[in-house]
Parts: C-alpha cells; structure tokens; sequence
C-alpha cells in the first residue's frame, strides 16, 4: 500500500480504475458549490467585520477561482470521457491546479487574518474556514495523493505562519497542535486511499476473472453446463446453446432440468418422438456418483455425446461434444481396417466374421445351405510382370466390380489377398446354383478386359465347397475350397470344382513342402536378401530390410508367401527367425555406421520365445549397436495383445531398439495400436500409394494416414514406391519422411547390398 500511495495513481492503477478516480473528482459538484459559496462570504464577513482591503481581495479571488472551477466541472461532464492516459492526466491536473489555488487563496486569508487584524472574531471565522476545508480534503480527495498533499501544504503552512505571527505562546502552542492534525488528515487520507484501492483492485481482479473465465468458457470446442445439487440449472457457455439449439439470450439460473428439456424439444434440436427416453437418460445420469456418457443424434442428423461428471459437493457437470466428424473419421477407420483399399471388399477379417454368423444361422434353423467359393485370377503374374503393378491392381479392381455384378443381393464377395477372391453364396436349389454361379464367374473374368490402354485376357478357376456338408466351421470350408480350386487349376485353368473328399493332392504337396523346409536349414538353403530403406530427404540409405529367401535344389526360388506360412504352422519359424536375426546383425556390423537392419518377427515368436533374450542374444553375438536393430511387426502381433507382448515390446524399447508396425493401414489396423503400444515407426502398406498420382482420393487417404501416424511422433515410412510419379505424389506429403520400394532397389543379396551401400556414400562424397 505504501509503495503504492506514494506514486502517480497512472503508474499504479490499471487504466480504467485510474479513469475511475478522474472522473470521481469531477463528478460531485454540490460539495464544490458550497465551499465556492461558503468560503467567499466567510471572507466577505471579515471584510465587514475588519474593513481590511487584503481580506476583500481574498473573497474576490475565491469567487472568481470557485466560478472557473465550476465551469471546468461542467466541460468535463460535458465533453466525452478520456480515452486515453494523456487526456486523463491532463484533466487530473487542471483540478489539482484549480484546487491548489483554491485553498492557497484560502489559507492566504487566514494568514491575513492574523497578521493584519487582532479581532479575534475575524480570526476564529477564518481558522474555522480553513479548519473546515481541510477536514473535507480527507473525505473528498483522499483517492489522490498529490492532491492532498497539495492542499494540505498550501492551507497548513499560512494558518500556522498566521498564528507564529502573533508573538504569543498560546498561538504558538496551538500551531503546534496543529502540525499533527496536518498529518493526521494525510495518514488518514492514505488509509482510506489505500482501502479503496485494495477493494478496488480486487474487484477488478475477479471481474477480469470472470472475464477470463468466460471467455475460456465460451472458447471450449465443446458445450458445457453445470447443474447444482437439486437439479437445477447454473451456468453454461455458448456453444452448449448452440448444439442444443437454444435461443441465446435468456437467463437460465435456476431453471429445473425438465424445463430445460421443454425448451431443447420446443427449439426443434432433439427428436420429439425420442424426448421421454431422452428426459428418462438424462435425469437418470444427473443422479449418478460416477461418470456417465450417453449418445444422442439431433434432427438435423449430429451426433452428440454428453458426459456427466459428479461434483463433490452435489450437483454435475455436462459436458456436450459434437461427435460427428469424429464418428465419421472412425467409421472410415474402421472401414479401412475391414474393407480391403484396393477393390472396397470386405477383407479377410471381416469375410470370416460375417461367414460365422451365417454359419451359426445355418445350424442352428437348417437354412438354406452356403456355398463358399475360391476364386483366383489365372495368369495374373504376367499381367504384374509385363504392365506393372499399377496395371495389375487396376485389374484387381475391375475384376472385384465384375464379381458384385454377378453375384445375387445378399451374397457376399471378398478380397483374400493377392489375386483371390472369395464369395459366400446362399444356395436355395441345391450344388447347380454354386455351379451356375461359377460358370457366371468364369464367364463375366474371361471377358476382355481394358485397363490404361491395353486390353488384357485373364481367366478365373473356381472352387467350392458347400456347407455344412463339406464343413461346419469356416477354416474347415475355406480349406475345402481352396482344395477344389487346385484340382481345378490342376485340370487345366479357366474351370470350376466341386470339393470331393479324396482331394489331398494339395495337402500331400503340402507335407511335402514341410519336409523339405525342417532339412532347408540344415542344409543352408535360406538366404537373406536386403532391401534399402531410404532417407526422402537426404536420399540415402537409413535401413536395410533383411528378406528371407529360399533356394531349394529342386524347387528352385521357393516364394516366401508360399513357405512362410507354413513355417508358421509349422512351429519352424522360432529357428528360422532366430537364424534370420543372428545373420541379419552380423551383416550389418558391415555396413557403414549411420544404416541400420530391419528384421520381421513372426507372431509365432512373441508367443513360443522370449524376444528379449532373442535380440540380446543376437546383438551380443554380432556385437551390433541396439540403435542400429530395428523389429518390424505385424498387427497380428498386436492383435495378441497380451501382458506379454506388452512387455516384451517394451522391453525391447528399453534396450534401445526400435519397433517398427509394418503394413500399417490393412488387415486388422486400429487406431488404438498406436496409442497403446511403444511404437517408432509405422510402415504405411503399398497399397496407400497405389493411384495416388492418379486418384485425388487416395491420395487423401495416403495422406490422413500418414499425417495422423506422424502426429503422435511417429517416423512414417511408405512402401511400394516403384515409380517417380508416385515419388513424386509421396514427396508432397512432408510427414512421410521414409521409403522403400523397387524404385529404389530390389531386395538383393548381402554381396549387391554392400555394393549398394558403397556406392552411395561415395556419391555422397563427390558431392
């Protein structure tokens, strides 16, 4: 307060609380008036009283300072009010002034009084003038302390020069008395000044409070109301009227909640017909002792999600978010994760679950049976292998229209990967409709087809199994059909099969297959190949993915589509991938020091070993830095979702190696991977940049998922690049800071990718 009193109020106050003092030493005239009137005819009477001229002049003085200060007065009630802190000061010094000579004048004449006269009614008269002026200053002006001070000095110093004058020690003793009365009226003045200026300044601080307050308020994304103990209506921001509907403007405190429904259904916001259900939820919510949310959709087809949080003092708040966009953005996720991106039909995942629903239908009333059907595209390698692969899914989509358009309402066709399709068929009249739907099939593929330019000739196999005569769950159908569909690709292509339970050609093959593969590794038949993984940015190499390859004396180049699978089933993917991991870190330590390897686990090995003795293991052995290790998984990984993958994940980000989601964007991706599991890098699928130079939509799509990968500070890297125009569409999109793809290199051997590698950084050197 000190501090405080003895500055400026401009330097100290707040603009409009200093505003505020102007204006109160201009606002009152009455107090003004009197004294201009009083003052000058108390000096008139010491005139008379005396005849002395001096105390004449006094009153004349008086009257003509009273008269300008009065019209001051008026010209600032007159004009508008100070905007700024220069036009404020100046009006706050123009009434210092006029004050200050107002009371010089005043205290002049008590001086007057004494040294020119020894009546001592003429005396008393102007002592109690002076006296009654300044015990007013306390009450009027104390809000400025240069004022008082002024006026103090300029009414104290003549009356006390006054009674020293006289020569008498009682005048003397009684000017001395004065002195603390002097002060006094200044520290009382200060006090005053100072618990005005508390209270005001604390008045000032919560309005700005509120104001603050409300403005955060009305600014949230979301409308927010609050209810007391008894239900009743308190408070609410802007946008809670806004998606309710209400008309902004009334005063709510205090409205029942009842009301506040009326009122929401008489706006016309919320369905009518739902307001009892709506009315029964929303009290319902209001009386719980936890946290509850409940969804309702509007008139105009919005989604709101209200959620009831409990005080602890009684009473609830609502907190009202327009999920719309959200539900919209999840719908497409989940459409994503469940649709294949290339053709729009349902993917494995969501085949089989709606398969099993029909199944369990099939079972338990003896409908109509279903036939299941496995469709592969004949010749479509080559298709890949002339055109490309930009050719080939074009194909793939095209291929997926002719499908729906032959199938009848309510069968169900779907996209099991590659080029195999798979369509679930209610049968009504027996095995001839699934023939009849075959021949229609082989018919609608063997069609030419055109596609960029060229017109392309590819046929189509079909095999089918019925159930639940040639199986009752759906692994066991879909096994069945994929048998029928050898024998028929075995018969000459272009043709369809019925599954007939002598087929085990294909699972002899299979077994075959196994026991080749438990002697592949003994016999160092699999090889790594290794992929680069480049920097968009900078152009070099970052990561080598380590491939696996196998070389079989008879087979030849073995795909792995073809045995990792069954190496999987097989349980021979655990010694596999510990070779893999071991061979892929020892070739590392070759290459330069800034490239890192990437190596896939399988699911397998989350469930059947311990990954983290796996990789520490294999970096002691190569004696490879953990920075430099990077595991690629799959989302069936994460699918396990269990304490121990968890744990192992992160674990294994402890350690310093990073977890890389590969072919993100497909199969069973949720959003919720990323949140809940320590992940670095997310490998967005090929099938994301298929068409993105072509279709504005995809490429919208590439980029939804990549910046929202980004988002939650992830590295983004995209595969399948293979040529400069999707590079092109890919540099565009700065949050895809990786790729890999055939553009770049073709996976190679450990010999080509040292080669690679040297080259590169001699590259980097020259230039």
């Amino acid at each position: 307060m000190r501090s405080r009193s003895l500055r400026p109020p401009h330097e100290t106050l707040p603009f409009d609380i200093y505003l505020s003092t102007v204006d109160a030493l201009y606002s009152d005239a009455r107090s003004l008036l009197a004294g201009s009137i009083g003052a000058p005819i108390a000096a008139l009477i010491t005139y008379w009283k005396s005849g002395d001229g001096t105390l004449l002049a006094c009153a004349v003085a008086l009257i003509l300072i009273g008269t300008a200060r009065a019209f001051d007065m008026r010209n600032y009630a007159r004009q508008p009010r100070p905007g700024t802190l220069a036009q404020a000061r100046r009006w706050e010094t123009r009434y210092i002034v006029g004050s200050a000579a107002y009371v010089a004048v005043l205290g002049l004449w008590c001086f007057l009084a004494f040294a020119h006269t020894t009546d001592p009614v003429v005396q008393l008269i102007s002592l109690s003038a002076v006296l009654a002026y300044l015990i007013g200053i306390a009450g009027r002006n104390f809000s400025n302390d240069r004022l008082v001070v002024i006026q103090t000095v300029c009414a104290a110093v003549p009356m006390i020069a006054g009674l020293l004058v006289q020569n008498d020690i009682y005048y003397t003793f009684l000017a001395l008395l004065f002195v603390p009365f002097y002060l006094s009226i200044r520290f009382i003045s200060a006090r005053l000044r100072g618990i005005l200026f508390d209270a005001v300044m604390a008045t000032h601080d919560v309005r700005l409070l509120a104001e603050r307050f409300d403005t955060a308020l009305n600014n949230m994304p979301h409308g927010l109301c609050m209810f007391d103990a008894q239900r009743r209506f308190v408070v609410s921001n802007s946008h809670f009227t806004t998606l309710l509907g209400l008309p902004v403007g009334p005063d709510r405190a205090g409205q029942p909640v009842a009301t506040l429904l009326d009122e929401c259904l008489r706006a016309g916001r919320l369905p009518a017909a739902m307001a009892a259900d709506i009315a029964e939820r929303f009290t319902a919510a209001l009386a719980v002792t936890r946290r509850e949310t409940f969804a309702l959709e509007t008139v105009d087809g919005r989604a709101l999600e209200l959620t009831f949080e409990p005080m602890a003092q009684g009473g609830c708040v609502v907190l009202v978010e327009d999920a719309t966009e959200r539900r919209s953005a999840e719908a497409k996720i989940e459409h994503m994760a469940r649709f294949d991106a290339l053709t729009g039909l349902p993917n494995r995942t969501s085949f089989t679950q709606q398969f099993e629903r029909l199944l369990q239908g099939v079972q338990a009333t003896g409908r109509a049976a279903r036939g299941v059907l496995f469709v592969d595209l004949d010749d479509f390698k080559k298709v890949n292998d002339t055109l490309g692969h930009s050719c080939g899914d074009a194909l793939l989509a095209e291929a997926a229209q002719r499908l729906r358009r032959v199938v009848r309402e309510g069968d169900l066709v779907a996209r099991f990967g590659g080029d195999e399709f798979v369509v679930l068929q209610a049968m009504w009249g027996g095995r001839d409709e699934a023939a009849n739907l075959a021949d229609r099939i082989i018919e609608a593929i063997g069609t030419v087809f055109e596609i960029d330019g060229h017109q392309i000739v590819i046929g189509a196999s079909v095999g089918i199994a019925v159930a639940p005569q040639d199986g009752t769950d759906v692994e066991q159908l879909l096994k069945s059909a994929d048998m029928a569909l050898y024998r028929a690709k075995a018969d000459g292509r272009g043709v369809w099969r019925f599954f007939e339970r002598g087929m085990d050609v294909k699972a002899q093959a299979r077994r075959a297959l196994e026991l080749d593969m438990r002697e592949a590794l003994a016999r160092n038949e699999f090889q790594l190949h290794y992929q680069p993984i480049l920097d968009l940015r900078t152009g070099r190499t970052v990561v080598c993915e380590a491939l696996l390859r196998w070389s079989h004396p008879q087979r030849g180049m073995v795909s792995p589509a073809e045995f990792i699978p069954v190496a999987e089933e097989m349980g021979l993917i655990v010694d596999l991938g510990r070779w893999v991991l071991r061979q892929a870190c020892i070739e590392c330590t070759q290459w330069p020091d800034d490239v890192g390897v990437a190596v896939n686990l399988s699911p397998i090995q989350f469930r059947r070993t311990n990954v983290e003795a796996l990789v520490r293991d294999a970096l002691t052995v190569s004696s490879l830095a953990a920075s430099r290790l990077e595991l690629e998984i799959t989302e069936t990984v994460l699918l396990q979702d269990t304490p121990t993958t968890r744990t192992a994940l992160r674990q294994l980000r402890n350690m310093g190696v990073r977890v890389a989601l590969d072919d993100f964007g497909t199969g069973y991706s949720s959003l919720s991977y990323l949140q809940a599991f320590p992940l670095n890098k997310i490998k967005i699928d090929r099938s994301f940049v298929i068409g993105i130079d072509a279709d504005p939509r995809a490429m919208k799509l590439f980029q939804g998922v990549a910046r929202l990968s980004a988002g939650l500070g992830m590295t983004v890297v995209v595969e399948g690049v293979e040529t400069q125009q999707q590079l092109a569409m890919v540099h565009t999109e700065k949050t895809v800071t990786e790729g890999q793809g055939y553009l770049f290199s073709r996976p190679v051997n450990s010999t080509a990718i040292r080669a690679f590698l040297e080259t590169e950084r001699a590259a980097a050197r020259v230039a």
